[in-house]
């Protein structure tokens, strides 16, 4: 008979694993591993010129939303003419100041009261040339940052390589945090990993669970010393464990601590909510990537889409004031996408369907506000200049992310990109030099 204290192979290395709903292969670069066991960021600093404080959180809502219907262009006729079951009447359209014939859709309050206090924008009709109506496509365009669908890393993950290589290979195993079901292709890099979880609690080993006697080993491996130089299997094995307990024991502490100020309830307010813990911590992390789904409204629009918008704006506008509260907003820049629009027709199920450009949201003190809060041109409605009845793109989506690298995460956008795209005008000058 075995004792209690035997255990197999198989329940050894099962144990390995931290719980989460997807796999996540911990971030490390060669001689980085004695940095990323030590549990102290402030060792991993960016090369000169790069700011190592600025924090980019990504907001993906999934699905399609519907521009038309959450930025409603109540001054084109057209609009009107198209929807006829499914348009927000004029009276219900929240006016935004200074604006003629754009407004938002009356759920999203939030968004309106941001825009007034100057920490929120919206870019009109982005998009791509040759658009894909495919969710899968278009997503993992967006994530790639190439139409032609020629790469196979995410831009994220591509500026995270960046990062690491203007560091000699230095970057912390939290730089990339992503919260949902699945991490996004957008923040897989070649060498760059993001650390994936939906529920803090339980992103841990469970090895203790399985078995006492295994906690035992799993200290012993994880406070194992591996000389920076070496290279072969075991170190790998090593360095990984090192980096995932990291990760773990940093996460669940940080989140243990909740937020000051109150939340919405809500999918995209509880991941918020995280982010805002984190950061709070002191986290090392510049990157957080957040997910709303429910946009893919062919049928029944209004009601579905009114509730995400609601969630959407309501979650956005209490992690800033959260954000306020705790000292670090002006560290925090936030974007909004969604694989593409809607058709700009209503279908027979009082839905839309697949379509191409919509609007980008953006928040933060940092950003270049109007008192309408819009940027850029709305795509005309025109029958003449609609692409077989979908919306023309005023705005490439590159442009947006050629933006975001050059001016505040300061990271060369060509090297991420492949090219170079004039960057959107987005940013006050005087907060992001």
């Amino acid at each position: 008979m075995p004792d209690d204290t035997t255990y197999t192979r198989r329940e050894f290395l099962g144990g390995l694993a931290v719980l989460s709903t997807a796999a996540t292969l911990p971030l490390f670069l060669n001689s980085s591993a004695q940095v990323l066991a030590d549990e102290a960021p402030s060792r991993v600093k960016n090369a000169p010129g790069t700011p190592d404080d600025r924090i980019l959180v990504v907001v993906q809502l999934t699905g399609g939303n519907d521009g038309l219907n959450a930025v409603v262009p109540f001054g084109m006729r057209e609009y009107y003419d198209a929807r006829p079951r499914l348009a927000i009447a004029e009276q219900d359209v929240l006016r935004l100041d200074g604006s003629t014939g754009i407004g938002l859709n009356p759920e999203m309050t939030d968004l309106k009261a941001m825009i007034g206090d100057g920490r929120a924008a919206i870019i009109q009709g982005v998009g791509y040339p040759n658009p894909n109506r495919s969710h899968f496509t278009s997503m993992d365009i967006w994530h790639t940052a190439d139409p032609a669908g020629g790469r196979g890393v995410g831009w994220i993950g591509r500026m995270l390589d960046e990062r690491s290589a203007a560091n000699a290979g230095r970057i912390d195993a939290t730089a990339c945090v992503c919260i949902g079901r699945k991490a996004p292709l957008a923040a897989e890099g070649r060498s760059a990993k993001p650390v994936n979880f939906e529920n803090a609690n339980v992103f841990r080993w469970v090895g203790g669970d399985l078995h006492p006697a295994l906690a035992a080993e799993y200290r012993v491996l994880n406070h194992a010393d591996v000389p920076p130089a070496r290279d072969d299997a075991a170190a790998f094995v090593l360095r990984t464990a090192m980096d995932a307990q990291v990760a773990s024991d940093r996460i669940r502490k940080a989140v243990a601590q909740g937020p000051v100020t109150a939340f919405p309830g809500g999918r995209l307010a509880d991941q918020l909510k995280m982010v805002s813990s984190m950061i709070r911590a002191g986290m090392p992390t510049r990157v957080y990537y957040v997910e709303l789904g429910g946009f893919d409204t062919h049928a029944n629009q209004g009601p579905t889409q009114g509730r995400n918008l609601r969630e959407f704006s309501a979650a956005v506008r209490a992690f800033y004031h959260e954000l306020d509260a705790i000292g670090q907003a002006q560290r925090v820049f936030t974007m909004a996408f969604s694989e593409f629009g809607r058709r700009v027709g209503q279908n027979a199920s009082n839905g839309t369907d697949h379509g191409t450009a919509g609007p980008a949201f953006l928040f933060g003190d940092m950003i270049r506000t109007a008192p309408n809060g819009l940027i850029g041109e709305h795509p005309s409605l025109n029958a003449q200049k609609l692409d077989n009845g979908d919306l023309v793109h005023t705005a490439d989506f590159r442009s947006l992310y050629a933006s975001v690298l050059d001016n505040w995460m300061k990271i060369d956008s060509r090297k991420v990109l492949g090219r170079a795209f004039k960057p959107a005008v987005i940013f006050d000058p005087a907060k992001v030099s």
